[in-house]
């Protein structure tokens, strides 16, 4: 999908045996790229321009029900991506598709159940896994510091914030919005199991989602798991003063901090 265009976007190149990063930046003209409006579908002018980008030798007609085909599969099975790569040629002018690679859309998997049936969890990180169970989002990386957050948005501000202190982040884990003390705990069984997280961050802020639940989360997580890594918490937002007082009561060594500067900061420092 194309954010410039609003729709998917066909992208081709005749040049094969070769990374396709290296050709855009030394021979850009020869990679091609064709918008499709996704009310008016593939017409024939879009095909005609994809055949004319690949320079194919053969049955041009024969080369057009494939891409035709290719897109029917992406879109009639919610896909995110279609890549055949490579897309050889026979000595007869045949396009034939030697690999291929497709990506299926999460949030199509009520509809799309066949598909989501063959998916092989063993071939995926057992920490994103766990974290799809409780309807979590989490994505492993490769840094020290833990980070537990609610809105993609303010997860993404997190990191970029412990990276300009010197820190670097050991996942990307959004909570959502409605989160209960339980996915919370179950944020920290995730984020813990990672043995190069040093230190959790957490950075709530409470709109829909209340600080106090977030808070009884944390102080639940932390005495059942006896956490070993330090603990830095930033709160705002709905309830953020009973929330606080939650934590300033539990008796825990917890590390408070008033803003999110702060608390990347009190979170680099914790690991050196």
């Amino acid at each position: 999908m194309d954010r410039a265009s609003g729709g998917p976007l066909i992208i081709a190149c005749s040049e094969g045996g070769t990374s396709i990063e290296d050709l855009a930046e030394s021979s850009p003209e020869k990679i091609i790229k064709v918008a499709v409006d996704p009310i008016e579908g593939l017409t024939d002018e879009k095909v005609q321009q994809v055949i004319a980008g690949l320079t194919v030798s053969g049955d041009k007609a024969a080369a057009g029900d494939q891409i035709r085909a290719l897109y029917d599969v992406f879109q009639k099975r919610d896909c995110t991506m279609v890549e055949v790569n490579p897309l050889a040629e026979d000595t007869d002018g045949n396009l034939i598709a030697a690999d291929a690679k497709i990506g299926f859309d999460d949030n199509a998997e009520f509809r799309q159940k066949d598909v989501f049936a063959q998916r092989d969890l063993t071939q995926e990180d057992p920490r994103e896994v766990e974290a799809n169970k409780w309807d979590l989002n989490y994505i492993g990386l490769d840094g020290s510091i833990g980070c537990m957050v609610n809105g993609a948005g303010l997860a993404m501000s997190t990191m970029d914030i412990i990276s300009l202190n010197g820190g670097s982040p050991a996942n990307f884990l959004d909570v959502g919005g409605g989160a209960t003390a339980k996915q919370v705990k179950a944020a920290f069984e995730i984020i813990t199991s990672d043995p190069a997280v040093k230190a959790i961050l957490v950075n709530i802020f409470g709109g829909i989602m209340k600080c106090d639940i977030i808070a009884q989360g944390i102080i639940e997580a932390s005495r059942e798991l006896d956490l070993k890594v330090p603990v830095i918490v930033r709160l705002e937002g709905t309830n953020v003063d009973i929330g606080k007082q939650m934590l300033k009561d539990s008796g825990l060594a917890l590390i408070t901090a008033e803003d999110l500067d702060d608390a990347a900061q009190k979170a680099v420092a914790a690991i050196q």
